[in-house]
C-alpha cells in the first residue's frame, strides 16, 4: 500500500501520462487524414477529401489531439473529442459488419478514445497541463 502523499502523486502522475499518451495518439489518427502522416489513408497512401466526414474527423482530431497533449482548454476540446468518437463508432461501426459488439465490428479504439476523453472532459486535464498551470496562477487546486 503506497503512502496517501505517494498514492496522490502516483495518480496525478497516471492521470496526466494517459491525456499525453492518449492525445498524441489520438492526434495522428488526425495527421494520417489530414497530412497524410503515418502511412497516409487508403491504398495510396494519401489524404482525405477535406470536404466529407473523414476530413471533418480529421480536423477534430489534429486539432483536439494537440489541445488534449498539452492540456490546453481541455474539458470542452475531450466533451468535443468524446463526441466525435460516439459518432464514429456508431456511423462506422455498430452493426456495419453485421455485428454489435465491439470484438467482431473493429469498433474497440472509438469505444476507447470515447471514454477516455469522456472522463477528461468530466474531469480535467490535471496539474501537469497549461490548464494546471493557468489554475496554479489563479490560486486554483486540483484534485489530481
Amino acid at each position: 500500500m503506497l503512502s496517501p502523499e505517494l498514492d496522490a502523486k502516483a495518480k496525478s502522475i497516471s492521470v496526466n501520462a494517459l491525456r499525453i499518451v492518449a492525445g498524441a495518439a489520438y492526434f495522428s489518427h488526425g495527421a494520417q487524414k489530414i497530412f497524410g502522416w503515418f502511412g497516409g489513408m487508403g491504398p495510396n497512401h494519401g489524404t482525405v477529401d477535406y470536404m466529407s466526414r473523414f476530413g471533418a474527423a480529421g480536423f477534430i482530431e489534429v486539432t483536439c489531439g494537440a489541445l488534449l497533449v498539452v492540456g490546453l482548454f481541455t474539458q470542452p476540446v475531450a466533451f468535443i473529442a468524446s463526441g466525435e468518437m460516439a459518432v464514429t463508432y456508431f456511423w462506422m461501426h455498430w452493426g456495419r459488419t453485421g455485428e454489435m459488439f465491439w470484438w467482431a465490428n473493429h469498433g474497440e479504439l472509438p469505444l476507447l478514445y470515447c471514454f477516455i476523453w469522456l472522463s477528461y472532459a468530466a474531469f480535467g486535464a490535471g496539474k501537469f497541463s497549461v490548464d494546471g498551470w493557468l489554475a496554479k496562477r489563479k490560486g486554483e487546486t486540483w484534485r489530481f
